[in-house]
C-alpha cells in the first residue's frame, strides 16, 4: 500500500509496523513521522490498483491573529481594583495556535502589574503558553473608557501592508469611584504690620512699597473629596495663590505635572508618589462626576478648573478637530444616545502652531515665541508623504517629562531621543517626519475667551462597531482676532466589512495679513472589505484656501484630493491593484523668505507668496505575487499627468512609470526589500524621479526592531541625491489614529533615569540597552512640490508646513541604559549632526543610586546647541545637576540634601543671531539644608545656599555677582499644647550693595487638637546702596490657625476607628483547642465570560 500527502508520496521508510489479520486477509499498516503541513492535508492510502480511501487533517499552524478580551467589564476607578485581561493567538483558519510566544499589553490608563516578562522592553510583556496568555490590569484614578492593545510579532508579514506585528484591541470602564468622604485645610489670621509678615510670601516681607500698616490678614486652603449620591465631589480652593503655582512662580501654568528638572526630592521616602487631581489655574478647582449606567458612556460631569479636548478629538474629526489645553468651565452629560459636552475658558493666552523640521538629533528646537504659557503646549510628529504635500500618514503626540522637556522661558524642546528627518513605511511610500507644537504665550489681549460645544448621537457604543453622528461650534474672541469653526461629522462603523467617515467644516478667520477671511472643508473616507479576497476604498478630501484649523493635524489650504482603491486576491498568491487618484492645488503658497527680520519675526501665519494653480492625475495598476512562503514581488504602472494652469508659467507633462518591489523574508527576524521606480517616458515629472530603496529589517525583540535603510535619486530636480539611515523603532500606537497620551501628574523619586529616554533598544544584557541610529542625506531636499516651494526655514508659521524641506547632512547617536540594580540606575547618550551650514552635538547623561543605605546621590548632565534650519550659529546650552541625599532608613533624626548645579548659557535665543546682543550667561549654586530633630521636643532646621553668575555683555564687558542666603530656624515644644519656634534669614549681594536680614520668634497654644492661637514678634531690616530703598521694620502680632477636617454637615470628617477588643489572657500551661471549618472552593464561568466563585 502506498500513503499520499496532498499528492506526494511518503518515504515508505516511514512504516513502522504491519501487521496481518490471517482469519480475515486484513492487513494493517502504521507509518510514524509523517510530515504535514500547516493548515489542510489531505491524505489518501492506495493499493496498486485505486484510491481506497481519503481524509482531510488540519494542523494548527503559526499565529495569524491575536484575540483579547477583559473577563470584567467595569472596575472602580480607586487606584487598587483589578481587571483580568486574557487572550488566545489564532493561526489564518481562527484555530487556537500552540506557538508559545511573547505579548506586548499597552493600557490608555491605568497600569499591569505582576511579573514583567522583559522589563527592558516598552509597555508590560507577557508569556502566551499553548496560545493563551493573560494579566493582571490595576484602575487608576481618573474615571473613563481604558483601550487595551495586545501586540506580538507576526512571523510572517504579507503584502500589501507587511504588517510586523499581529494586534488586536479590546475596551475597559474605569467606574467613577464613590468613595467616603475626605476634607482637609487650614484657615490662618493674622494681626499685625503689613511689612512684618515673616512666614507669608517672600514678596510680603518689607515690600518695596514701605506700606506698615497694621491690618488683620485672612488666608485658607482647602481639598476635599467624596459622594454625594451618585456623584463623586472634588474640590480645591487656596484664597492667596493660584492651585498650579510652582516654587519657580508659574502662576498661570495650566496642569501642575512636573517636568524631569522641576522635580524635587521627596520628603515622603524614594518609593512614594504623589498625583494632582485639583489642577486649576486660577485659586478654584471643582467637579461633579459619576459613571452612568450606559455600557461604553464616557462619565457625565461638570467642572471648573484645567482640561484637555478630549471629546473634541474623535476618529471623525480632522477639520473640526481641536487639540488645545484649557481652563474654565467644561461639562459633558449623557442623555440617552445623546453625549453633550461644552466649555467656557475666560482670559485667554496668544495661540500659535509651528511646525519645525527636526535635523536628526533631540534638540534644542526653538519655537518661534517667548515665555510660553506652562502646560499650554501640545506636540506632535507627524509622518508627511514626501512628494505630496498635505498628506499626512500618521500623527502622534509626545508626552511632556516622557517624550520631552520644555522651557518655558526660551520657548525650547529637548526630546528624549534624536528624531530622524526621513522615514520609509512597509509600503515602500518615502516619508517626511516634523514637529508640530501648538501652545499658549504671554499675550497683551485683554477680555478674551473661548466657548463653544458639541453634541453626538450614538447610534452604536459597541467597542467592535462605534457609530455616531456628530456636530462640533468653537468660537474664540482675542479682541482683533476673532475665530470661529463648526461643522458636522459621522463615523459609521459597519464591523469587520468597513467603515464610513464624513465630515464638514467651516471657519471665519480674522487674518492679520489678508483681514477677514472664510473657507470650508470637505472629507469623505469609504472602507471595504468583502470576506478576506477584496479590499476597495473611496476618499475625497478639499479645503478651500479660506479655511482655517491650526488645532489639528496639518493641510495644505486649497488642495481637492479624491480617488478609490481597489485591491482583489484572484488566487491564494496572487492579488491585482487599481487606483486611481486626482489632486488639485490652488491659492497662495508661503513666500520664500530670505531676511533675518522676515524669518524670525514671530506670527500667526506665513506670508503669502506667488499663486498656485496645478493639477496632477495619477492613475496605477499593479500585480502582486507571493512565491513560496517567504517571497513577495510586486509589480506597478504609474502613468501621471501634471497641468500647471499659471498663465505666466503654463505646464502639461504626461509620465510614466514602473514601480517594482521585492520582499524577502531571509529569517524569522530579518527582512530585506528592494524598491525600484523607473521612468518610462523621455519627460519625467519634476516631483517624481528615478528612485531606488534597499531597507533591512531585524526584530531584535518583539515590538522593537532595526532598520537599515538606503535611497538614490537619480534625474528630476534632485538630480544624484542619496539618504541613508539606521534607527531602532517600535510600535507604540494604540490604533490607526490613536496613540498613547495622557496628562501625567504622577512624581516618584526613581523616575530620574528616564531623562535620556532610551525606551526601545537591543538588549545587551539584563539590565542593558543599546540604542543607535544614524542617517546621511546627501543634497538638500528642496525644490518644488504640488503646494509651491520648499525652502529652508528655522519654523514655519500657522498652516504654511507644505514649505518646508529637509536639509542635507550627517546625523548619529548612540545611547546606553543600565537598570539592572535597584540601587544604580544610569543612561547616557551622544548625537552628533554635521552639515555645510554647521554642526550640533548632544549629550545627555542621568544617574542615581545609593551610595550606602542612607545615602543617596543624583546627577544629570546635558549640552546642546540648536537644531532649528538656520539657527546652527547658536552656541552650545550646558547644564550639570549633581544632588546627594542623607536618609537613614532606620531613623528618621537626621536629614541632609546638598545641591551643586552648573549653568553655561541658560537663556541664549534666536535674537542672539537676529540683534547681535550678548546674552552669554555662566553661573554655579550650591545649597546645602538639613534638619535634626534629637527628640519629639526639639527641631533645628538649616538652609545655606550661595549662587556665582557672570554675564558676558560683550568682548569687553563682563558682569559678576553673588548671592547669599543662610536660614536657620529652632522649633521646641514646652508640651502637648505649647511650643516655641525662631528663624533668623540673611540674603546678601555683596557686588549690589544689598542686605537683607530678617527675624521671628512666636509662641503657639493649642485650644484643641485643631485651634492654635500665636503670638510673636518679626523684625527685618533692608540695606540698598544702589537703588537707595533702604528700609526696616518690626513688630508684634497676633495669629490664629484653624485646621479643617470637615465642611458642611460632618462632609469630610474622618470617624474614629473603634478599639480592637482586648486580648483574653490565657494560661500558657493550659492546652489551647483550635476548632478549624473546612469549605469547598471552586471557579465557575457565567455566560458573560465573568468569574464566579461557587
Amino acid at each position: 500500500m502506498e500513503l499520499r500527502v496532498n499528492g506526494e508520496i511518503v518515504d515508505p521508510k516511514l512504516i513502522g509496523r504491519t501487521e496481518v489479520d490471517t482469519s480475515t486477509g486484513m492487513t494493517t499498516q502504521i507509518w510514524y513521522g509523517v510530515p504535514l503541513k500547516e493548515g489542510e492535508n489531505k491524505l489518501s492510502v492506495s493499493d496498486e490498483k485505486e484510491i481506497t480511501e481519503t481524509v482531510t487533517i488540519f494542523v494548527v499552524g503559526a499565529p495569524a491573529q491575536i484575540k483579547v478580551e477583559t473577563v470584567e467589564t467595569r472596575i472602580p476607578a480607586d487606584g487598587r481594583s483589578t481587571a483580568t485581561v486574557r487572550g488566545e493567538l489564532l493561526d489564518e483558519r481562527g484555530n487556537r495556535s500552540n506557538r508559545d510566544a511573547i505579548v506586548t499589553l499597552t493600557t490608555s490608563a491605568g497600569k499591569f502589574i505582576g511579573e514583567d516578562e522583559e522589563p527592558a522592553q516598552p509597555g508590560f510583556q507577557v508569556k502566551a503558553t499553548r496560545g493563551l496568555f493573560s494579566a493582571t490590569l490595576q484602575s487608576g484614578i481618573e474615571a473613563g473608557r481604558v483601550r487595551i492593545r495586545a501586540a506580538t510579532q507576526n512571523p510572517k508579514p504579507k503584502a500589501p501592508n507587511f504588517n510586523f506585528q499581529l494586534e488586536a484591541f479590546t475596551q475597559l470602564e474605569f467606574e467613577t469611584n464613590l468613595r467616603p468622604s475626605l476634607a482637609t485645610g487650614v484657615i490662618d489670621l493674622r494681626f499685625g504690620r503689613r511689612s512684618t509678615n515673616f512666614w507669608g510670601s517672600f514678596q510680603e516681607f518689607l515690600p518695596a512699597d514701605g506700606d506698615n500698616k497694621y491690618e488683620l490678614n485672612i488666608r485658607g486652603g482647602t481639598f476635599a473629596t467624596g459622594a454625594i449620591g451618585e456623584w463623586l465631589f472634588t474640590g480645591a480652593y487656596s484664597s492667596d495663590r493660584t492651585l498650579n503655582q510652582s516654587c519657580e512662580g508659574f502662576n498661570s501654568r495650566l496642569f501642575r505635572d512636573v517636568q524631569f528638572y522641576e522635580q524635587t526630592y521627596p520628603i515622603y521616602g524614594d518609593n512614594c508618589s504623589r498625583e494632582t487631581v485639583t489642577p486649576s489655574r486660577d485659586s478654584l478647582y471643582l467637579r461633579f462626576e459619576r459613571s452612568p449606567s450606559l455600557l461604553g458612556a464616557e462619565p457625565d460631569y461638570f467642572m471648573w478648573g484645567d482640561y484637555g479636548m478630549a471629546e473634541f478629538t474623535r476618529t471623525s474629526q480632522e477639520f473640526t478637530g481641536i487639540s488645545r489645553s484649557l481652563h474654565g468651565f467644561k461639562a459633558n452629560y449623557n442623555l440617552g444616545n445623546f453625549q453633550i459636552t461644552g466649555f467656557y475658558s475666560p482670559d485667554i493666552e496668544g495661540f500659535q502652531r509651528d511646525t519645525i523640521i527636526p535635523d536628526g538629533t533631540s534638540g534644542y528646537y526653538f519655537l518661534s515665541r517667548r515665555l510660553i504659557i506652562p502646560g499650554s503646549e501640545n506636540i506632535f510628529i507627524e509622518a508627511e508623504d514626501f512628494d505630496r504635500p498635505g498628506t499626512v500618514l500618521y500623527r502622534q503626540q509626545v508626552i511632556r517629562g516622557t517624550d520631552y522637556e520644555i522651557d518655558y522661558d526660551r520657548g525650547t524642546l529637548l526630546f528624549r531621543r534624536p528624531i530622524l528627518r526621513i522615514d520609509i513605511d512597509p509600503s515602500g511610500t518615502v516619508l517626511m517626519r516634523r514637529i508640530v507644537a501648538t501652545y499658549q504665550f504671554e499675550g497683551k489681549g485683554r477680555d478674551t475667551n473661548i466657548y463653544g460645544g458639541r453634541i453626538q448621537y450614538h447610534l452604536s457604543r459597541n467597542y467592535d462597531n462605534s457609530s455616531w453622528i456628530g456636530a462640533t461650534y468653537w468660537r474664540e474672541n482675542q479682541g482683533v482676532r476673532d475665530f470661529e469653526l463648526y461643522g458636522a461629522d459621522a463615523f459609521i462603523s459597519f464591523g469587520k466589512y468597513g467603515e464610513l467617515i464624513a465630515e464638514y467644516a467651516h471657519s471665519n478667520n480674522e487674518s492679520e495679513i489678508l483681514g477677514f477671511v472664510s473657507g470650508n472643508a470637505y472629507r469623505f473616507e469609504l472602507n471595504g472589505r468583502l470576506g478576506t479576497d477584496f479590499t476597495g476604498r473611496l476618499y475625497y478630501r478639499s479645503t478651500d484656501t479660506g479655511f482655517s484649523n491650526t488645532a489639528t493635524t496639518s493641510f495644505v489650504p486649497g488642495q481637492t484630493r479624491y480617488g478609490a482603491l481597489a485591491l482583489a486576491k484572484v488566487s491564494p498568491t496572487t492579488q491585482l491593484r487599481f487606483q486611481y487618484d486626482f489632486e488639485r492645488n490652488e491659492g497662495i503658497a508661503p513666500r520664500q523668505l530670505t531676511s533675518f527680520a522676515d524669518l524670525f519675526e514671530p506670527r500667526f501665519e506665513p506670508l503669502p507668496g506667488s499663486r498656485v494653480d496645478n493639477s496632477l492625475r495619477t492613475i496605477s495598476a499593479g500585480l502582486i505575487q507571493q512565491i513560496g512562503e517567504d517571497v513577495t514581488l510586486e509589480f506597478d504602472y504609474i502613468n501621471r499627468y501634471r497641468e500647471d494652469n499659471r498663465p505666466i508659467n503654463k505646464l502639461r507633462t504626461n509620465s510614466s512609470q514602473l514601480r517594482s518591489r521585492l520582499t524577502y523574508q531571509l529569517t524569522d527576524t530579518l527582512t530585506f526589500r528592494a524598491q525600484n521606480e523607473l521612468n518610462l517616458s523621455s519627460k519625467q515629472d519634476l516631483v517624481y524621479p528615478d528612485r531606488t530603496i534597499l531597507a533591512l529589517d531585524w526584530a531584535v525583540s518583539p515590538g522593537i526592531a532595526v532598520r537599515l535603510s538606503h535611497i538614490f535619486f537619480s534625474g528630476s530636480q534632485f538630480k544624484s541625491d542619496s539618504i541613508t539611515s539606521l534607527d531602532f523603532f517600535g510600535d507604540y500606537k494604540l490604533g490607526e489614529d490613536t496613540t498613547l497620551t495622557g496628562r501625567f501628574g504622577m512624581v516618584n523619586a526613581q523616575a530620574m533615569t528616564g531623562a535620556v529616554g532610551i525606551r526601545q533598544g537591543w538588549t545587551l544584557a539584563p539590565g542593558l540597552r543599546l540604542d543607535a541610529s544614524y542617517e546621511r542625506i546627501f543634497g538638500d531636499l528642496f525644490g518644488k512640490t504640488g503646494a509651491g516651494v520648499r525652502f529652508a526655514q528655522p519654523y514655519a508659521y500657522g498652516r504654511g508646513a507644505s514649505a518646508l524641506g529637509v536639509r542635507g547632512g550627517d546625523n548619529f547617536s548612540i545611547g546606553l541604559q543600565y537598570t539592572g540594580s535597584p540601587d544604580f540606575q544610569a543612561s547616557a547618550r551622544l548625537e552628533h549632526r554635521t552639515s555645510s551650514a554647521g554642526s550640533n552635538t548632544v549629550i545627555s547623561a542621568t544617574a542615581n543610586g545609593k551610595i550606602s543605605r542612607a545615602l543617596t546621590a543624583l546627577a544629570r548632565f546635558t549640552q546642546a546647541s540648536s537644531s532649528n534650519q538656520l539657527l546652527e550659529d547658536l552656541g552650545n546650552t550646558v547644564n550639570l545637576r549633581i544632588g546627594l541625599a542623607y536618609r537613614d532608613p532606620d531613623s528618621d533624626k537626621f536629614n541632609a540634601l546638598l545641591r551643586y548645579e552648573y549653568r553655561n548659557n541658560p537663556s541664549t535665543t534666536p535674537d542672539t543671531i537676529l540683534f547681535d546682543n550678548g546674552t552669554g550667561y555662566k553661573d554655579h549654586t550650591f545649597a546645602l539644608e538639613a534638619i535634626y530633630a534629637p527628640n519629639w521636643r526639639w527641631e533645628f532646621y538649616g538652609k545655606a545656599a550661595l549662587r556665582n553668575s557672570t554675564s558676558f555683555f560683550a568682548d569687553d564687558l563682563v558682569g559678576s555677582s553673588t548671592v547669599t542666603l543662610a536660614q536657620a530656624r529652632a522649633t521646641y515644644r514646652l508640651g502637648y499644647q505649647w511650643d516655641l519656634v525662631g528663624e533668623a534669614r540673611w540674603i546678601s549681594q555683596p557686588a549690589d550693595g544689598y542686605d537683607e536680614t530678617g527675624f521671628a520668634l512666636e509662641a503657639g497654644y493649642y485650644l484643641t487638637p485643631n485651634l492654635r492661637l500665636a503670638a510673636g514678634y518679626a523684625f527685618g531690616n533692608v540695606s540698598d546702596r544702589d537703588f537707595d530703598n533702604s528700609r526696616n521694620s518690626s513688630g508684634a502680632y497676633l495669629g490664629l490657625t484653624v485646621k479643617l477636617n470637615e465642611l458642611f454637615s460632618g462632609f469630610g470628617l474622618q470617624k474614629p476607628i473603634p478599639a480592637p477588643p482586648q486580648e483574653s489572657k490565657v494560661n500558657p500551661e493550659t492546652p489551647l483547642k483550635l476548632s478549624i471549618q473546612h469549605s469547598q472552593l471552586s471557579q465557575q464561568y457565567a455566560s458573560g465570560g465573568e468569574k464566579k466563585w461557587k
